[in-house]
């Protein structure tokens, strides 16, 4: 991962889960980070790159024009605060594979709280704090 990939991933991490820190603790930034790995391992329309896969509209909530996070995201200075800070180690963790997938090899995720279509008929493969996980693509070997 470069820097700008480094600096996506921990900004997607904070607007996607740091509402679940409290409840799941890290645990809440590695599995999204996860989603956001194995989509990369996957390729194709996802993209190639972390950067690319995060910032894919409409892929993570936190990058919509409109959401209340993208402000956080783009214009408020994170290196100040702490929990970014810890985001960053997470980030650091993830890409030098010192961590498991603690989603299984998951590529989808929604907040418990909202039923998005594309989740419709699908099975649950990890339920963490408010977040549940779904692996909608094939496993590489």
């Amino acid at each position: 991962m470069n820097a700008q990939d480094r600096d996506v991933l921990a900004r997607t991490l904070y607007g996607e889960a740091r509402g679940e820190y409290a409840r799941s603790g890290i645990a809440a930034f590695i599995a999204i980070g996860n989603v956001v790995m194995n989509r990369v391992q996957r390729g194709g329309w996802y993209g190639r790159t972390v950067a690319e896969v995060c910032l894919k509209p409409q892929q993570f909530s936190c990058w919509n024009e409109g959401d209340p996070n993208r402000f956080l995201l783009d214009k408020a200075d994170l290196g100040t605060n702490s929990l970014f800070r810890l985001i960053t180690t997470v980030v650091e963790n993830l890409d030098s594979q010192r961590w498991p997938d603690l989603t299984g090899g998951c590529d989808h995720y929604h907040a418990a709280s909202c039923h998005p279509s594309w989740a419709k008929g699908r099975n649950v493969q990890v339920h963490l704090g408010n977040h549940l996980f779904y692996q909608l693509e094939k496993r590489f070997s």
